[in-house]
């Protein structure tokens, strides 16, 4: 995978990139895995009604160790789960949620060094628990429609060619879009006083790039980022 960096954009800009990717003609499928801690902490949301049913399930039951990595402490999200869950912390005004999940990280001795920089890749490993684990599959090429993904096809100088040569890879090619890895660290410190990311914040892809650099273009622009000189491959 390769990483795409998107600048230190602003917490509500965050949220509305994340948004945007879920929304795009090319998504074929999504998995969004979030802890119970993040979705107890955003609080009531009218679109974490049954998520926060489920999370207060899940820790209340006494039949799970909240300290543990526990399958049963992750809820498999839609969309805009994922995203109410994003914008109590990143959205503004999110100093009760960012005060109820710390409260919960330090119970269970995983309150984070908020020191550190967020969406750093050399310290996912190390992250716990993971509190959010996001990401979008798309369609392969393959699998475009001619009318409808019409605007990604004629993106390529020949597509016939890259059909085929992601058709013949071994191993077989996923095409995707991934968040970093987002823990105590992102959810608690991932912006500045002034609302800005403290780091640059990377969107994670697999595929070819052409595609990718297309379809994540619209994604800026349906989220009103703008497209500059800050967008860097790595």
């Amino acid at each position: 995978m390769f990483g795409f960096e998107i600048g230190t954009r602003s917490g509500d800009e965050l949220v509305r990139f994340v948004r945007a990717l879920g929304q795009h003609r090319y998504v074929v499928s999504r998995l969004h895995l979030v802890h119970a801690f993040a979705v107890e902490a955003a609080g009531e949301r009218e679109a974490l009604t049954d998520a926060g049913a489920w999370a207060r399930r899940a820790l209340g039951s006494g039949a799970i160790d909240l300290a543990s990595k526990d399958e049963r402490l992750y809820r498999r999200a839609t969309d805009a789960e994922l995203v109410a869950v994003l914008d109590a912390f990143w959205g503004g005004g999110g100093d009760a949620a960012k005060a109820r999940l710390r409260a919960r990280l330090t119970s269970i001795g995983a309150a984070p060094d908020e020191g550190l920089s967020p969406f750093d890749e050399a310290r996912e490993e190390d992250v716990f628990p993971v509190l959010v684990d996001a990401g979008w599959e798309l369609f392969s090429l393959a699998h475009l429609d001619a009318e409808r993904h019409k605007g990604a096809i004629q993106s390529f100088d020949d597509f016939e060619v890259a059909r085929f040569e992601e058709e013949s890879a071994i191993p077989p090619v996923v095409t995707l879009h991934e968040l970093p890895t987002l823990g105590g660290v992102e959810l608690l410190a991932g912006l500045d006083e002034g609302g800005r990311a403290r780091a640059p914040f990377v969107l994670w892809q697999e595929g070819h790039e052409t595609y990718l650099d297309y379809v994540l273009r619209g994604v800026l622009r349906a989220a009103k980022i703008p497209v500059d000189d800050e967008l860097t491959s790595s």
